[in-house]
């Protein structure tokens, strides 16, 4: 069983859950989500079939993202982002915006004394 570590005490998402909650802000199915994952990053991130359904279920389980219900005979089984969901994508955009703050501050502080 995986267990993805997210957000423990108020902590950073994985890189992994980030992704997955954006490629389903439009519902779509665990190849879809791949496939999405790897054009957004340009290739830096590309997920095994297992990782993917691991987090999937994980996500699942913690009500961020939900299957949809198909009246279709359609084998591939399509997921959405639930609005818990989305505001835990929101709150990790802010963290990461604060980290980028911070990092752009140092760091362009620290050239300018040099």
């Amino acid at each position: 069983m995986i267990f993805i570590r997210d957000n423990i005490k108020g902590g950073a998402l994985t890189e992994t859950t980030f992704l997955v909650l954006l490629a389903l802000y439009k519902p779509n199915h665990g190849y879809g989500i791949m496939q999405f994952i790897d054009q957004e990053t340009n290739g830096r991130v590309v997920l095994g079939a297992g990782t993917l359904y691991g987090a999937i279920h994980a996500l699942v389980k913690k009500k961020w993202v939900t299957p949809l219900e198909t009246e279709s005979d359609n084998k591939k089984k399509e997921y959405r982002i639930t609005d818990t969901g989305k505001q835990k994508a929101e709150e990790e955009l802010q963290r990461m915006r604060e980290v980028l703050q911070l990092a752009s501050t140092l760091m362009g502080g620290a050239k300018a004394n040099e």
